[in-house]
């Protein structure tokens, strides 16, 4: 059986978890890209009467970056938009995991030029963690 977290990268941000995904969502409008949505996990749950600690999505992109990697094999839409996740943890770490561009492009077989068109999250998450110039981040 495949390792569920291969390929996952995870960061650890300085932020609480909605206000990193406000970094982020800023980043990423600044850059000119489409948030396509926001999924509050932890609020979501808790209209349905649950309990979660604070979680929260963001899936973004740009059509003119996403469109060739879909071109190239359109199973590559199970992993694009690009997302983000927040997520608090047990020890109240808010922690950002994301899919590695690398290993989506490796899962779907994309050429490396091509590929090339997801690598800006690196710098999008390492930014909106308040944690850029970290080095690189944890692939697990």
């Amino acid at each position: 059986m495949p390792n569920p977290n291969d390929g996952v990268i995870e960061v650890t941000s300085r932020y609480p978890v909605a206000e990193t995904i406000d970094q982020l969502e800023e980043r990423v409008r600044a850059r000119g890209l489409m948030v396509f949505a926001r999924i509050d996990f932890g609020g979501d749950a808790a209209r349905a009467g649950l309990t979660l600690r604070p979680m929260e999505s963001l899936l973004f992109g740009n059509p003119r970056a996403g469109t060739p990697v879909l071109a190239a094999n359109p199973r590559a839409g199970l992993d694009l938009p690009l997302r983000a996740l927040a997520w608090e943890a047990g020890d109240g770490v808010v922690r950002v995991s994301y899919n590695s561009p690398e290993w989506v492009a490796a899962r779907h077989g994309i050429p490396e030029a091509v590929a090339k068109n997801l690598e800006a999250i690196h710098s999008l998450i390492s930014e909106a963690t308040g944690a850029p110039g970290e080095g690189a981040p944890a692939i697990h």
